[in-house]
């Protein structure tokens, strides 16, 4: 195996980000564990595995430990419904009640609560792409900010808690108005669970066979799923919460946790469980055009179009969010198919490139990729909310400050 400096890093510079997440983040216990893994031209440059996977049993983190990687899930979605794309089956210009003829009617709240809904028509129909970009006018419960929100709460309606699987939670979030006319505000929400819905509904498989024979499969993603076998359960994490006082506690212990059984919905927005090696390699075939070791999942074309700013009139995410979601407060950022994606450099004051995309999960996940230099990051751990701290950003700047030769 070639060293770092083969691929333009310094080995000495590397290994800083060992020492920074040890002293910040493990040994203070702000974070249970870190696993890193930076992947550029070709090699697996740096893999750093720092902390517990289980503070309470005493169970160190190793390489295969399994991780609840939330929105992560999210860029897999969107990627599986743009090989559907790919095959003329759906149009990112067709109106989603083309496949949920229920969806026609759904009005913009105006006024009222759950059960007393005043609404208004529509200006334009929600279409595919607005699924995609987060422009749907869809929530998330979590967000508390509206009525809208509170209705989401009281019928369960987050995809990763929802009950009586995908044809329900569609079902019922079609009896709840929106919360702008699609196209005219972005707001993270469950778009993507109805993404995973519509793969399986226009497939014709089930969303969690799609993802398997499509995706996993091909790409060798072998521990990636909805749910941890019970073979495999001695590698599954525990999750942590950020309590207000600043202490950590157990949010979800991994001997008891829902993840260790099939879900009733299968949640493209956040219900995934995978490794930081099978994460890699789903970026790998990301940075390498849409195909890894001769495995093709989508076009170089499609790719790129999925990783242009699709917001309207190419605006930035802080200019057209309503969201409360934690990666929309930077500037210099927009959003396209599925993953959020640098459009002004100079406004996000973080190094990196522009067209460099990316994304987290709830639980303080991350992954970028950064076609430019030709380099992949998964960073891994295991603390709500992702707002915590700032170590996603933290983490850019020192694995930057490693380069020792660039291509921009």
């Amino acid at each position: 195996m070639s060293t770092p400096e083969a691929v333009g890093l310094s080995s000495e510079r590397l290994k800083r980000i060992d020492a920074f997440i040890q002293e910040k983040y493990i040994d203070t216990g702000k974070l249970p564990c870190a696993l890193t893994q930076v992947w550029r031209r070709g090699q697996l440059a740096h893999t750093s595995i720092l902390g517990s996977a289980d503070i309470e049993r005493g169970t160190p983190l190793k390489a295969d430990s399994l991780f609840r990687i939330y929105s992560m899930t999210k860029p897999i979605t969107s990627i599986a419904f743009m090989m559907l794309v790919e095959e003329g089956k759906v149009s990112l210009d067709d109106p989603v009640h083309r496949f949920i003829p229920a969806w026609r009617d759904i009005g913009v709240f105006q006024a009222g609560v759950a059960g007393a809904f005043l609404t208004k028509r529509v200006d334009e129909p929600m279409r595919m792409i607005d699924l995609l970009r987060h422009t749907a006018g869809l929530t998330y419960g979590f967000q508390q900010r509206s009525n809208i929100d509170a209705a989401y709460r009281k019928l369960k309606l987050d995809g990763v808690d929802s009950e009586g699987g995908l044809d329900t939670f569609v079902e019922t979030l079609g009896t709840l108005p929106l919360e702008f006319s699609p196209g005219t505000a972005w707001n993270y929400s469950v778009a993507t669970d109805v993404l995973g819905y519509l793969v399986q509904a226009i497939s014709g498989l089930p969303f969690d066979q799609f993802l398997k024979t499509r995706i996993f499969e091909p790409l060798k993603m072998v521990d990636t799923g909805f749910f941890v076998p019970e073979s495999e359960r001695a590698r599954f994490t525990a999750c942590y919460t950020l309590t207000p006082t600043g202490a950590v506690k157990l949010l979800d212990d991994p001997t008891t946790s829902r993840y260790l059984s099939d879900p009733a919905v299968k949640s493209g927005g956040g219900g995934l469980v995978s490794t930081a090696d099978d994460y890699m390699r789903f970026c790998r075939m990301l940075l390498n055009g849409g195909e890894l070791d001769g495995a093709r999942i989508v076009s170089p074309k499609t790719l790129k179009l999925m990783t242009m700013n699709h917001l309207p009139g190419g605006k930035e995410l802080v200019e057209m969010s309503q969201s409360l979601f934690s990666e929309a407060v930077f500037e210099g950022l927009g959003f396209g198919l599925g993953f959020a994606m640098t459009i002004d450099q100079a406004r996000t004051k973080n190094t990196g490139s522009l067209g460099e995309y990316f994304w987290g999960g709830m639980a303080s996940t991350a992954f970028w990729i950064d076609p430019v230099e030709d380099l992949a990051v998964v960073f891994m751990t295991q603390l709500t909310p992702s707002s915590a701290y700032p170590i996603r950003r933290e983490l850019r700047t020192l694995v930057y400050s490693a380069f020792t030769e660039s291509a921009a």
